[in-house]
């Protein structure tokens, strides 16, 4: 089987399928212009067609991909795999691919998938957020910040005043208290000035 897996058996096999179909259609050709010998045309390569058709049926399609060398028993679904390259006799630690492990690790691949292309779709929602306006609207908020900043400053010189005044009105309140008291005392010496 490994002249039928070669080159040159791959190109002889392209080669006669390309031939027998040219026949084919010069013999159809030659039958609808009702040419001499468009019946033998006709005959040899619907004949060589057949037998292609036949070569084909035998041996079967090749494979358009090479996985099979890396991973042996890949086209069956519950064998389970381990890359050849793995050297799993030697390794216990290498856990074999089974088809459920396949599938699980795709359906995890897919998902990450499609939460990537939310985030996708979010990107692609922000990126067409019209931020023409934001400029003024920042300059704004700066304005009203420091307006913010200014009105707070007043209201904390406001405060000290507020203290200072209240300091101020401690004091006076003491100083009448005393004043109450020596104008009782002067009161009580006069009172009893007038017993005497």
């Amino acid at each position: 089987m490994s002249f039928v897996k070669s080159k040159s058996f791959k190109y002889f096999k392209n080669l006669l399928i390309g031939v027998g179909a040219a026949i084919v259609l010069i013999g159809a050709l030659f039958k609808l212009e009702s040419w001499e010998y468009a019946s033998e045309f006709l005959i040899f390569g619907l004949s060589m067609e057949a037998i292609i058709f036949l070569m084909l049926g035998i041996l079967g399609p090749e494979p358009d991909y090479y996985w099979h060398k890396l991973y042996p028993g890949l086209d069956d679904y519950d064998a389970r795999l381990q890359p050849l390259t793995a050297g799993a006799a030697s390794n216990p630690d290498i856990v074999p691919l089974h088809g459920d492990v396949v599938e699980r690790q795709l359906g995890g691949m897919l998902t990450e998938l499609q939460s990537m292309s939310k985030s996708m779709s979010a990107l692609k929602s922000l990126q067409e957020v019209d931020f023409s306006g934001t400029q003024e609207q920042i300059k704004s908020m700066s304005n009203f910040y420091t307006k913010m900043n200014e009105a707070m400053s007043d209201m904390a010189k406001s405060a000290e005043d507020v203290k200072s005044y209240k300091d101020q009105l401690g004091a006076l309140n003491k100083n009448l208290g005393s004043l109450n008291t020596v104008y009782g005392n002067m009161l009580a010496a006069m009172a009893n000035i007038g017993r005497q």
